[in-house]
């Protein structure tokens, strides 16, 4: 009779642990750090940076920090900053917005805006749960992995249509109609990652109709407030619909206030009354003493700081302008050059297009032959970082893409 063998247990307690594959933006910016060539040309991460390929400094962030002064601080309260959470509401909102005068927001001070999303994705899947969560297709992978996550499916509704480089408009329309009723919507208002293409005035008014019609519950994604066409422009589709709906709005200040290390965003809920917001600010906070306990300080005080004080303020928009201003003239002459290199290249989708991205729709491997031959640097998808481009380095990129066109 053989002698039973019991299955060899792993060697190490964690032996079973599957590896990573990294995240796709992140690694290819590991991958362009190790790349030795001189001339390479990163248009894959999304920063924002000025025509000497350097992430700027604001002046009115530099002014805030010398008003401030810091020294150690203490913890922030689990929602942060109160000056950052009504900062916040103004911002998004504006200060005569019916929620926010109704007193029925609830607004955290969170790390980033993916942390932002992260939290409502928490919040979501206990006190809504078993729905269904759409994300645009194609858009931020990170919108899937935050939700399912904290437990929820995610499935995708399509925004962009390859034929036409413009929104599929109608069939996303199609499909967030047909999703079961209260199913959960991730929407990009402003400056969409990756297309670089928003709704008009008139679709937003129609989606809106649709999802007021099956009472989705919508997720607001704006992390480019000010990159579009202005800063309160940009937060017109929040207003409009947090004026009909409840709704959720993660919002960030990595971009536009030039603060990525700082990690500042915010967590905003329409709520049905001021009791009701009360409540889910406390179950906010549940979630952040959860996990990270209270938000980073010293970005807080810096953004309440400017968004308080009115001359800070205007200096700020100024230079949110300046930036927006970049961006919109690195689209022109990127198209200008491809155009004066191939004549059968439509331009057109990439001066339309606003924030920091512009999609080419280049296949993967088109994409990777940019990378190995030409050291140009794009996302899988074939997103360029608009504000990478330089003075310096558009005309490399444009022949890259010109070349490819003519493939």
């Amino acid at each position: 009779m053989s002698e039973r063998r019991e299955p060899s247990a792993p060697a190490s307690l964690f032996g079973l642990v599957q590896p990573y594959a990294g995240d796709p933006i992140l690694s290819l910016f590991e991958a362009f750090g190790a790349d030795p060539r001189p001339d390479k040309i990163n248009l894959g991460i999304g920063v924002y940076t000025d025509d000497q390929g350097r992430i700027p400094v604001l002046q009115s962030v530099l002014s805030a920090y010398e008003r401030i002064g810091f020294g150690p601080q203490p913890y922030l309260p689990m929602e942060g900053h109160e000056g950052y959470r009504s900062a916040v509401r103004g911002l998004v909102f504006g200060h005569d917005h019916p929620a926010v005068e109704d007193d029925r927001v609830a607004t955290i001070q969170t790390i980033g805006g993916t942390g932002a999303l992260s939290v409502a994705a928490d919040f979501l899947a206990r006190h809504c749960p078993d729905r269904m969560v759409y994300v645009s297709d194609p858009g931020w992978d990170n919108h899937h992995g935050l939700f399912q996550r904290a437990g929820l499916r995610t499935t995708s509704y399509p925004y962009w249509s390859e034929e036409r480089h413009a929104i599929a408009f109608e069939r996303m329309k199609e499909t967030l109609a047909q999703a079961n009723d209260g199913s959960i919507v991730v929407i990009q208002p402003v400056c969409h990652n990756p297309t670089g293409a928003d709704l008009s005035l008139e679709q937003e008014e129609e989606l809106t109709a649709v999802l007021l019609q099956k009472r989705h519950l919508v997720v607001f994604d704006m992390a480019y407030q000010g990159f579009g066409v202005g800063v309160s422009e940009d937060a017109g589709f929040v207003r409009r619909f947090a004026a009909k709906s409840q709704c959720l709005i993660a919002n960030s200040f990595s971009k536009n206030f030039s603060l990525y290390g700082q990690r500042c965003g915010g967590l905003s809920i329409v709520c049905g009354d001021t009791d009701e917001a009360r409540r889910t600010l406390g179950q906010l906070k549940l979630v952040v003493r959860r996990s990270y306990s209270s938000p980073p300080a010293t970005g807080g005080h810096l953004v309440a700081e400017i968004l308080n004080a009115p001359v800070l303020r205007e200096q700020w928009e100024a230079e949110v302008a300046g930036m927006r201003r970049r961006m919109q003239a690195m689209r022109s002459q990127l198209a200008d050059a491809i155009e004066g290199l191939h004549d059968g290249f439509d331009t057109q989708f990439l001066r339309e297009q606003r924030g920091m991205f512009s999609y080419t729709g280049l296949s993967a491997e088109r994409v990777r032959q940019t990378r190995e031959r030409d050291g140009v640097y794009l996302v899988e998808n074939g997103r360029i970082c608009v504000a990478g481009l330089t003075d310096g380095n558009i005309t490399a990129v444009a022949k890259c893409l010109a070349r490819l066109h003519s493939a």
